[in-house]
């Protein structure tokens, strides 16, 4: 089913978007992983025939065009664009700053903006799809989460909007909202001590209804499950992969 389709990950590097990537490869599809670590992003090609990797970083303006061109080049289509890179903080209100707000913004909103525009015309001729990844904050809130939830927030309403304005077109728009997952998050992009981090792994796995935090595959499952062909009538939907944790 996957077969000739060509995927684009952001953040493929590693977490959500490394397993997705391997996942979509396996069952035949061509798949460029941007990441920010060129010398991680060959080592991961290296171990997959249908797997490149491009530098890319989602907060750059300029990488959406240039991704999209490296696809293209490689390939000559272009099926499945997966937002997945992403940003957080925890930022208290009282310490706020317009380089907080500008960091998270250019990352989980701009970045899959830009990347989903200069996809456009190729989805178009391959009747593709977009899935964005957002969280289970994008709809639950949090203490000092504001900015990150908002990011996400967005992310999903952009997915409606999107949805609808490109179904005439025949591309699909979907998000996932990821629960808490078995990445180096909190560590890269939280950048919390291994003391926090253990303290909010403990709280999530109280918080979540099933008991656990959730690992990489069981997100990528159902990117593979909203890419697939197959779910050609489903469409501005968000789905929540987390456990429960949304309705906790």
């Amino acid at each position: 089913m996957y077969k000739d389709k060509v995927a684009i990950i952001t953040g493929g590097s590693g977490g959500i978007g490394l397993a997705a990537a391997r996942l979509l490869a396996s069952k035949g599809a061509k798949v460029l992983i941007t990441g920010r670590r060129t010398s991680v992003l060959d080592v991961i090609a290296a171990s997959h025939p249908n797997i490149e990797g491009f530098a890319a970083d989602a907060a750059d303006p300029e990488a959406a065009a240039r991704t999209v061109a490296a696809a293209i080049e490689r390939w000559g289509r272009l099926d499945i664009v997966v937002n997945n890179a992403g940003s957080g903080a925890i930022q208290p209100l009282a310490t706020v700053n317009a380089q907080a707000i500008n960091d998270i913004f250019a990352v989980n909103v701009a970045g899959p903006t830009l990347l989903a525009a200069a996809a456009l015309p190729h989805l178009e001729k391959s009747k593709g799809t977009i899935i964005n990844i957002s969280s289970t904050f994008g709809s639950k809130a949090a203490p000092e989460l504001s900015l990150y939830s908002a990011s996400k927030a967005a992310v999903e309403q952009l997915t409606r909007c999107w949805s609808l304005e490109l179904a005439p077109k025949g591309i699909r728009v979907n998000a996932i909202a990821s629960g808490p997952v078995e990445t180096e998050f909190l560590r890269d992009r939280m950048k919390l001590s291994d003391e926090q981090i253990a303290a909010v792994k403990e709280q999530e796995v109280q918080s979540i209804p099933l008991g656990r935090r959730g690992v990489p595959d069981d997100v990528a499952r159902w990117i593979a499950h909203l890419a697939d062909p197959e779910a050609d009538w489903i469409t501005g939907q968000i789905i929540a992969v987390d456990g429960g944790l949304t309705i906790a």
